[in-house]
């Protein structure tokens, strides 16, 4: 078996299931878990995936979903303050529905709207709706997602953690094959203390990054 270094902590990593031909692996020091890079589908199969994604703005069950992002943005910044929409998707309906209240949102995405001039600014809030788990290097990531913000700046995170009863095999999280890297609550501890976040907020799948 060759040897897989987790690509978030760069510690050795332990082979733990096989399916649908994609190898995952666990990493005993930030108990994350990964998708091998040989199982990686190409950047035109990853694209064309997301262009099947349903991001309509006027879908109220759409709109359902990222609530608690958008509640969270409501009752804590107002339109003064400067965010990012970061992996926003061909159809960024969270920067639509702020913009429509008059917030400064701007929107970034690799595939769809990579406008990387955007990412030489600083912002008071960025928001990363189930994107984390796409990153093939989450290290670099992470990295990129701290220096973007200002002081006391947070991320909004959206994303399903893995829980200590998820048993991994039947998890449907990890059937989509553009689901890469998955995050337990250490991973997150690990991410706070690495990156030099002042402290991080879980709340189902709502997790929020203080600066």
């Amino acid at each position: 078996m060759i040897k897989h270094y987790c690509s978030l902590c760069n510690y050795e990593t332990s082979y733990i299931l096989k399916f649908r031909n994609r190898e995952y692996f666990k990493c005993p020091n930030c108990e994350s878990i990964q998708m091998h890079p040989d199982s990686f589908i190409s950047l035109e199969k990853e694209k064309h995936r997301y262009e099947l994604h349903n991001n309509d703005v006027f879908d109220l069950g759409y709109r359902n979903f990222v609530k608690p992002i958008l509640d969270y943005i409501f009752n804590n910044f107002n339109i003064t303050d400067k965010g990012l929409d970061f992996g926003a998707g061909h159809g960024p309906v969270i920067a639509k529905i702020l913009e429509d209240k008059n917030f400064d949102v701007k929107i970034y995405d690799p595939f769809f709207h990579n406008n990387k001039t955007l990412l030489k600014s600083k912002y008071d809030y960025i928001i990363i709706c189930e994107v984390i788990e796409h990153f093939h290097k989450p290290k670099q990531e992470f990295e990129l997602l701290y220096n973007l913000l200002n002081p006391n700046g947070q991320l909004i995170i959206m994303t399903d953690p893995l829980l200590d009863n998820t048993e991994f095999s039947k998890w449907y999280y990890k059937n989509d094959e553009t689901h890469v890297f998955f995050y337990s609550l250490k991973t997150f501890e690990y991410i706070q203390k690495e990156f030099k976040f002042s402290n991080f907020t879980i709340d189902n799948r709502l997790i929020v990054f203080t600066k």
